[in-house]
């Protein structure tokens, strides 16, 4: 028997025959030990491995593109902006306004270039570019960086990569370009010197006024050649190359500031580098431009439409600048033709043709600007920059440097309403609400500076109604109205409604109530468009369409917001609506339909202003006065012939000509308002002969018609006190104290000095309000110390 295995099995492995060994693995001797595991890795070193290998890629991947980019792109041939072609700019219906963009460049060898202004461009734009490489990636990303992150779109290029974006590619913002700018850059840098680069630079930048290179740009600004140009001529062109338009301080009075500090950057920066001296940096002043020579193609009216449509493409970022001015786009705007004649025409009939400078030295300083939106759309319908475009390159329509006055008031209401804010004694702000109408009042409830504005003509108009001093423009009212509301709110809501926030003298203080800020009459007929449209805002357009080659491009859109509610929108319109039916601006009955606005003045009578809207249109119009020879503000006493020019004069009767021949043919239209409470009851015209002692002409600046038009009656103010007969004028005898402190800006009728006119003599304000006998007599005689 076999033997048994224990199991009651027989144990048959004896009995087996020999089998071929299978391949794998060899059996483990069980009396060896196994060998030590290696032990596992930790995450750590795991993700460093991995993190490692990913740079590896990454760095071979780089240098494999950079191989492939050098090899594969090549310096293309000039492109098409070194040869410039036109842009022409057509009206919404097709009609041709204007074509631009005449090359304008003469090619100089940088030896015709003296060495300071080579440095001054050096300084501006590259300071290192004689030893630095043709590409700074850390800029670039830096750069890159810094965009992505908002704080404003940077280039990060040297002067190399912006003379090749310049003369072989173009000025669009897109990666391609970007890539290919980086490798001609380096093989420029590498096939031609620095001297040959610097010089290709200087003869292919813009400067503005459509001159390309250091010759056109010395010929352009300052009349001489480029060898003639002086240490300090040569530092503002080369400032111009950061922003040319913005620093064009002939196109741009506003932005003189600015350009000066860039100016003045320009040449610390020669001194850093020891390129100019301490002694010759000190005694360099500011070489102001001579006045623009634009194209005889672009005269009339033609010169501003175009540039006024060139600012909104640049600024909204739709094409820049040097991009523009290459040419070849198709402009189509949202202009009028009819409507942009009718403005031509309403100027020439209510202000040119009186003009007589031979015989009326102040007529030469009249200058008219304005504009004229379509509320529900935001399409600017019509401009009106100045009497050529060849003879004064400023453009009225959007220049920012004149006090808009009065015409602010409306937003201090309508802030008033839409934050239902309380007056000192605790009572909510409507039209019906009484405030002390008390010449040189303080303020109350301000913490800052004693603020004691006073009224036109040192009236005083006891308690009186917010509408009432609407009508009249009580800056006393205006002013406590803006502290109770919160200035820093007054400024919102004007924003809000359309003013830039940017706008210069655009201040939280009591002041700001009566508009020592310089909006333009384009940024005014915005922010009355939306009080008309109900208080929705939608940012204005005048660019209908821009195609080039057949492709259209992107336009800026916005679907509107609501900037105020629709009842303190319709509740300011109410009170406006007063002021044209019996208030200040009654010259603009003359339209024939509903109709609201207010009036201004700026300080000295340098500006007058009318605002003003029916709901199916928005306009702005504004007399100037402008030394033709310095450019240098002026008073407009005794222009047309009249003691003092005021908005509801001239700029009044301008706005209703307009407004009744650009309509002509529509439907008139009433305004649909919602009122909000305290409002409702007191819209009906008042009888302006129900009040017999009520003096000649709200305002006084700005509301004389034929010398009899009555000021603002309060009959309607409410039960509750006693009706107020008119203006208290002060005691001769009685002074009221100086006003200490930065808040004695103003911007009243008056403007921000308010000294009363016995004070000022012949360069004082306009008064605000009347004389007894209705008419506006001129400003004393000031002995002279």
């Amino acid at each position: 028997m076999p033997p048994s295995s224990g199991t009651g099995a027989p144990d048959m492995s004896d009995d087996q025959p020999d089998r071929p060994h299978r391949p794998g693995w060899a059996p483990r001797d069980p009396t060896v030990p196994p060998p030590p595991r290696r032990p596992r890795r930790s995450r750590p070193v795991r993700f460093l491995r991995a993190v490692a290998g990913t740079f590896l890629l990454a760095a071979l991947l780089a240098v494999g593109g950079f191989l492939a980019g050098y090899l594969l792109v090549e310096i293309p041939p000039a492109n098409s902006a070194a040869t410039a072609q036109s842009n022409v700019y057509l009206y919404r219906d097709g009609t041709a306004i204007a074509r631009d963009g005449e090359v304008n460049r003469e090619n100089v060898r940088l030896a015709q270039v003296p060495l300071t202004v080579r440095h001054a461009v050096l300084a501006a734009e590259d300071r290192d570019f004689s030893s630095a490489r043709a590409v700074d990636p850390k800029a670039m990303v830096r750069a890159a960086w810094n965009t992505l992150t908002g704080k404003g779109r940077q280039s990060g290029s040297t002067l190399t990569q912006q003379y090749v974006k310049n003369y072989y590619l173009g000025q669009e913002q897109t990666v391609t370009r970007k890539v290919k700018e980086f490798f001609i850059a380096i093989k420029l840098n590498r096939e031609k010197s620095k001297d040959q680069i610097f010089e290709g630079y200087l003869n292919t930048s813009y400067f503005g006024r459509n001159a390309y290179g250091i010759q056109a740009a010395a010929r352009a600004y300052y009349g001489k050649d480029a060898g003639d140009l002086d240490t300090a001529e040569g530092a503002y062109l080369a400032s111009l190359l950061k922003a040319p338009s913005a620093y064009d301080v002939a196109t741009h009075p506003e932005n003189r500031t600015k350009a000066i500090a860039r100016w003045n950057y320009v040449l610390d920066g020669m001194v850093k580098e020891r390129w100019l001296s301490p002694a010759d940096r000190a005694s360099a002043t500011f070489p102001t431009p001579q006045t623009a020579r634009p194209a005889t193609g672009l005269s009339g009216q033609r010169g501003y439409l175009v540039q006024a449509v060139e600012e909104y493409l640049t600024t909204h970022g739709v094409i820049d600048e040097k991009t523009l001015a290459g040419g070849g786009y198709r402009i189509t705007t949202t202009l009028e033709k009819e409507k942009q004649d009718a403005f031509v025409t309403a100027v020439d009939e209510q202000v040119m043709s009186r003009l007589d400078p031979e015989q009326n030295p102040t007529d030469r300083f009249v200058r008219v600007g304005g504009a004229s939106i379509d509320p529900a759309s935001g399409r600017v319908l019509a401009l009106y920059g100045g009497i050529d475009y060849t003879k004064q390159y400023v453009n009225n329509a959007t220049r920012r440097d004149y006090q808009v006055g009065s015409t602010f008031k409306p937003f201090v209401l309508a802030a008033a309403l839409q934050n239902a804010s309380l007056t000192q004694g605790g009572e909510p702000i409507t039209p019906n609400t009484y405030y002390d109408g008390t010449d040189k009042r303080p303020v109350q409830g301000w913490t800052g500076a004693l603020y004691a504005p006073a009224n036109e003509d040192d009236a005083s108009y006891g308690d009186i109604t917010v509408r009432t001093a609407t009508d009249s423009s009580v800056n006393a009212v205006y002013a406590q109205m803006a502290v109770d509301v919160g200035p820093a709110k007054v400024k919102e809501t004007a924003v809000a409604l359309g003013l830039p926030a940017h706008t210069p003298d655009l201040s939280p203080s009591p002041s700001i109530a009566l508009g020592p800020a310089t909006a333009s009459a384009l940024d005014l007929a915005e922010a009355y468009a939306t009080l008309a449209n109900h208080g929705r805002h939608g940012t204005y357009t005048l660019v209908e369409e821009v195609t080039k080659d057949g492709e259209v491009l992107n336009l800026p859109t916005s679907d509107g917001r609501q900037a105020v509610s629709r009842e303190a929108a319709d509740t300011t319109t109410a009170v406006l609506r007063s002021v044209v039916e019996s208030g200040t601006g009654t010259a603009a009955l003359a339209v024939g339909r509903p109709a609201a606005g207010k009036t201004g003045t700026a300080e000295d009578d340098k500006a007058a202003w009318f605002a003003g809207y029916t709901p199916d249109l928005a306009t702005v119009v504004t007399m100037m006065g402008q030394d033709p020879a310095t450019g240098e503000q002026k008073p407009l006493y005794g222009a047309l012939g009249l003691p003092r020019i005021n908005g509801g004069g001239a700029p009044a009767e301008i706005w209703a000509q307009f407004t009744r021949d650009a309509l002509a043919g529509t439907e008139p239209r009433d305004f649909e308002l919602q009122l909000g409470e305290g409002a409702e009851g007191w819209l009906e015209p008042i009888d302006p002969l129900q009040s017999p002692d009520r003096l000649g002409s709200a305002e006084g600046e700005e509301g004389v018609v034929d010398g009899d038009t009555p000021q603002e009656d309060t009959a309607q103010a409410g039960p509750e006190r006693p009706r107020h007969p008119g203006p208290q004028q002060r005691d001769p005898e009685q002074r009221a104290p100086e006003q200490p402190g930065p808040d004695r800006l103003g911007g009243d009728e008056r403007g921000p000095d308010q000294r009363s006119p016995d004070q000022r003599g012949p360069d004082g304000p306009s008064p605000d309000g009347p004389s007894p006998d209705g008419m506006l007599p001129p400003p004393p005689p000031r002995p002279r110390q």
